[in-house]
């Protein structure tokens, strides 16, 4: 079945197909660009607690870097110091830009910001008065609480900046996570509705499948009752046909039986008694003898005219010479009339007088059709056995005509063809404009030649 009567059977079925693709897509794509911006987000919220765990830490590393270098005196421990500071402005310059559209946050990275700077500065003057060889005081700065406090403010403001960030983890990460489960629970709710529709789709196309199925069982059914019917009807037109052709045969027989009989004792009595008149009348009556000779010549053309007229009604070489040369004195007669030349290659064959009958008159009929239609100059005429069968036709080199236009009084073609059927055999005809005309039939033999 092609996708168009498809969906000229089912209107509705491709728009909730197309329906059910966007809304599954729909579903898909929300949620990954909800989730990709979300995850975004988390990305920033990692690099913001990043930034405050590395500025609190830097912090500590200078702490930590400035008290090695008051009890050691040494240069190189005051590396870890001016690193934290680089990264200690790296991390405030980042989480300057982060927090300046949030002004809760940007107040306490501002608090952040002065204790920083402080607690720098307090680190600051330590190294400097280590540096002008005030020890004592140098020492006496580092181990008092100042330094403590802004530690512990520092500590404070890092830890609810960190716990800000903390927070906004959780609820992106819960954010991401709801709207996951909303596109599954969408997917599934989609799924679902798709595999109800194709499911209502299936019985509906089961359905209508079955109704299509009665409909052909039905069709066919009145198909195989007509076929059956037309078969009966065909029966019938060919025992009709055989009926009428053999009381048509009976009827010639009977004509030709009382043409020889009757009519052809009548004549030749009447031509026995001019004779016997003429002998009579011998020197007495010139002019009377003229007549009789006239009356005479009429007698014998209608004696000729009733040998015709008998062997055209029921052809009696066919009961005492054959059908061979049967065939082959008609062969002859229709060239020697027509001046058509005819080629003839026959051989016996063995078929019940019937059948030779039908032979006959498909010859006969060729014969007569080509004399009045075809302008022929050559005709074909083959009686062979093969096989068990007897193969005749008759062909001609004529204008021949076109089979699909065959005219309707063509009852002669129909009557070969029925006569053929009624004795079991098949007839075949065919022609072309130009290309002549051949007449063909089939025959089953019999088993002994008929008597």
């Amino acid at each position: 079945m092609s996708v168009y009567k498809v969906l000229k059977r089912n209107p509705v079925v491709f728009p909730l197909a197309c329906l059910a693709v966007l809304a599954i897509v729909a579903v898909s794509e929300t949620s990954y660009w909800r989730s990709s911006a979300k995850l975004n987000t988390l990305t920033q919220f990692g690099a913001a607690r990043t930034a405050v765990q590395d500025l609190a830490q830097a912090i500590l590393d200078a702490e930590a870097s400035q008290r090695s270098y008051l009890v050691t005196h040494r240069d190189e421990y005051l590396r870890p110091y001016e690193q934290a500071l680089k990264q200690i402005d790296h991390s405030f310059r980042f989480l300057d830009q982060y927090y300046q559209k949030d002004e809760n946050s940007t107040a306490v990275l501002s608090k952040l910001h002065t204790v920083v700077e402080g607690k720098l500065s307090e680190l600051s003057e330590t190294l400097r008065l280590q540096r002008e060889g005030k020890n004592d005081a140098a020492m006496a700065l580092m181990l008092s609480d100042i330094g403590r406090e802004k530690m512990d403010a520092v500590r404070q403001l890092t830890q609810e900046l960190f716990a800000r960030e903390s927070a906004n983890v959780a609820a992106g990460r819960e954010e991401v996570t709801q709207t996951l489960w909303l596109a599954r629970l969408g997917v599934m709710v989609l799924s679902v509705l798709g595999l109800l529709s194709l499911f209502m789709y299936l019985r509906q196309t089961s359905r209508l499948e079955a109704q299509r199925e009665e409909q052909q069982r039905l069709v066919q059914g009145e198909r195989d009752r007509l076929e059956e019917e037309v078969a009966q009807r065909t029966a019938q037109l060919v025992e009709l046909t055989d009926h009428l052709q053999t009381a048509r045969e009976d009827e010639r027989n009977r004509l030709a039986r009382n043409l020889h009989d009757e009519l052809g004792a009548l004549l030749t009595s009447a031509k026995l008694d001019a004779a016997r008149i003429r002998s009579r009348l011998a020197g007495a009556a010139p002019e009377a003898l003229d007549r009789l000779n006239h009356l005479v010549e009429t007698l014998n053309s209608s004696i000729a005219l009733g040998r015709r007229i008998i062997e055209d009604l029921r052809p009696s070489t066919l009961s005492n010479l054959g059908l061979v040369p049967t065939l082959e004195i008609l062969g002859r007669d229709f060239a020697s009339h027509s001046g058509v030349q005819v080629h003839s290659q026959l051989e016996a064959v063995k078929l019940p007088s019937d059948a030779q009958l039908v032979v006959y008159r498909l010859v006969q009929e060729a014969i007569t059709n080509i004399t009045k239609h075809a302008r022929a100059r050559q005709v074909w005429i083959s009686l062979q056995a093969r096989d068990g069968q007897a193969h005749v036709s008759v062909r001609d080199d004529g204008v021949g005509f076109d089979l699909a236009q065959q005219p309707r009084s063509s009852f002669g073609l129909i009557g070969m063809r029925y006569r053929v059927a009624a004795e079991g055999g098949e007839f075949k005809l065919s022609s072309a404009p130009g290309e002549g005309t051949c007449v063909e039939a089939v025959l089953p033999e019999t088993e002994t030649a008929p008597a």
